[in-house]
């Protein structure tokens, strides 16, 4: 029988306390990964499991997955699971993987590895990508999620974070993205001052999304053979380095109608999904 101050279980206590979890983490090189659908696009991505911990009803239904991981399998009643977790877990299971290295943000812009997790190069050589979202300090790990599901869905091929923009694998994230973030390459800046510089090197045109009206609407741009967007902090936008260092700012056009009554811009998660639309046209 497992009990929360069961040591085995020592990588699923504590989950909403969120600076406790960010250096633990990081510490021991895990994230906790929610729900069956999503422990099975981790695995399939190629992050190894460190063990399961799971309520009864869910054991069959991730019996192939768990064949393999013999006493790192750890089953419990709903209670205890919620007494573990700090909260009901309604999907019934969660599954503590090892992090893989990420890749340099130059190795993603000439397309060397093929996902997050997986090995560099397998499989032979991978397109560079043409199209490319930065997130510039994003800091709310749900928002973090649902624009890698918004990107992956809507075909941008790669994901650039400045070096203070919220971990992707943080469960919240991974949990909202519904696994888009294993399905999508991205990397982390060393270097936040110099980044968008990185990226010109590169060949990317930059774009500077701004709620500022006066921009290019973003389906009115001559878009370029490789172009990167950039999308700025939920509460700031961009900073006024990369706004004012960007190729062209950017702006998705508002209703008229709507400004006068005082509503200027649409949250980050919205426009982030009208952005990559128009960015992948």
């Amino acid at each position: 029988m497992f009990n929360a101050s069961d040591p085995r279980l020592a990588d699923y206590a504590n989950l909403r306390d969120v600076e406790l979890r960010k250096s633990l983490e990081v510490e021991h090189g895990l994230f906790i990964a929610e729900g069956e659908k999503v422990i099975r696009r981790a695995v399939a991505a190629g992050y190894p499991v460190r063990s399961v911990l799971l309520t009864r009803r869910w054991a069959d239904s991730l019996a192939d997955l768990l064949d393999g991981l013999g006493d790192r399998v750890y089953v419990v009643d709903d209670d205890v699971m919620e007494g573990i977790a700090g909260f009901p877990v309604h999907r019934g299971a969660l599954a503590a993987m090892e992090r893989r290295e990420l890749p340099s943000v130059d190795e993603i812009l000439r397309g060397a590895p093929r996902t997050p997790a997986g090995p560099r190069n397998e499989g032979g050589p991978v397109r560079p990508p043409r199209r490319v979202l930065v997130l510039e300090d994003l800091v709310d790990h749900g928002n973090v999620g649902a624009i890698f599901r918004c990107a992956a869905a809507l075909g941008v091929e790669a994901v650039i974070l400045s070096p203070r923009c919220a971990d992707p694998l943080y469960r919240r994230s991974v949990k909202v993205s519904m696994g888009a973030v294993f399905a999508i390459p991205y990397a982390r800046m060393a270097n936040w001052y110099e980044g968008l510089a990185e990226l010109r090197t590169a060949g990317f045109q930059t774009l500077a999304l701004t709620p500022d009206q006066s921009a290019t609407p973003m389906d009115e741009v001559d878009m370029g053979e490789r172009a990167a967007l950039l999308l700025g902090s939920e509460g700031d936008g961009l900073s006024s380095r990369w706004l004012h260092e960007a190729d062209e700012p950017v702006c998705i056009p508002m209703s008229a109608t709507a400004m006068g009554m005082g509503v200027d811009s649409l949250n980050v998660v919205a426009a982030a999904a009208i952005a990559c639309h128009s960015l992948v046209r």
